[in-house]
C-alpha cells in the first residue's frame, strides 16, 4: 500500500467526513496465529463477506468508515505494516483479510486494548464526523466488540450490532454478547441483510 487508508484529506485542518452514522470494523487485521485462532477463524471465515458487502452499502450512502484494529503490542506498528505481515503467505488469517482490506478513504485507530476507545482518538475522530449511531463490526462479540459497545453506549452513541458480521471463539459466547448488548446497551442487533439502505441513510433517535 502506498497511500495511508484516510488520506485523501490534506493536513491543512480540513474536516473528515461529515455523518450521522459511522461503520466501525473492530479487529479484522489479523493473522489468528494465537492460541485458539484456528477456532476463532473458523467462525469468522463466514462473517467476511457480509462485512464486506456492508461496508460497500455503508460506503455508497456516505458512512465514513473506520478500521479499529489492535497493535498486537507493537508501539512502533503502521497499519500497513499489520496488513503485510496479515496477508503474508504462510499468515493463517490471510483468506479473511484478503476479503476485508481498507480503501483509501477509510479511517484507521490503532488500539493498545480491547476498547477502540480507549487510549486512540476515535472518540475526537467520531465528533468530528459528527457521528451519533456506530454500526460496530468484527472481532470478537463477547471481547472487543462487547466492550467497544459498552463504551460507545456510556458516549451517548446509538448502537447497531448486525449479528451476522462479528464472531466469537464459539456460538455460546456470540450468542451470550449479542443478547447482552441487546438488552443493556439497547443495540440493533438485526442481521445485516434485514437493515435496509434507507435505514442506513437515515437516523433515527431512539426513544
Amino acid at each position: 500500500m502506498t497511500t495511508q487508508p484516510g488520506h485523501r484529506h490534506t493536513l491543512n485542518g480540513s474536516a473528515p467526513d461529515s455523518h450521522h452514522t459511522a461503520l466501525l470494523i473492530i479487529d479484522v487485521v489479523n493473522d489468528f496465529n494465537f492460541p485458539r485462532g484456528n477456532e476463532l477463524l473458523e467462525q469468522a471465515l463466514p462473517i467476511a463477506p457480509r462485512i464486506a458487502e456492508l461496508k460497500r452499502r455503508a460506503s455508497a450512502v456516505g458512512i465514513p468508515v473506520v478500521y479499529v484494529n489492535e497493535n498486537f503490542g507493537r508501539w512502533q506498528s503502521r497499519f500497513e505494516q499489520i496488513i503485510a505481515e496479515c496477508l503474508r503467505e504462510e499468515s493463517p488469517g490471510r483468506a479473511f483479510v484478503e476479503q476485508l482490506l481498507p480503501g483509501e478513504q477509510d479511517y484507521f485507530v490503532l488500539k493498545p486494548k480491547h476498547s477502540g476507545f480507549y487510549q486512540t482518538p476515535l472518540e475526537l475522530l467520531l465528533k468530528h464526523f459528527g457521528t451519533q449511531r456506530v454500526i460496530l463490526t468484527g472481532l470478537s462479540t463477547n471481547s472487543c466488540v462487547l466492550v467497544t459497545a459498552d463504551d460507545a453506549y456510556m458516549r451517548d452513541l446509538q448502537l447497531m450490532v448486525p449479528q451476522d458480521c462479528v464472531a466469537a471463539y464459539n456460538r455460546r459466547d456470540h450468542d451470550f454478547a449479542i443478547e447482552q448488548m441487546k438488552q443493556m446497551l439497547k443495540a440493533d442487533v438485526r442481521p445485516s441483510l434485514a437493515i435496509e439502505s434507507a435505514e442506513l441513510a437515515c437516523y433515527q433517535p431512539q426513544s
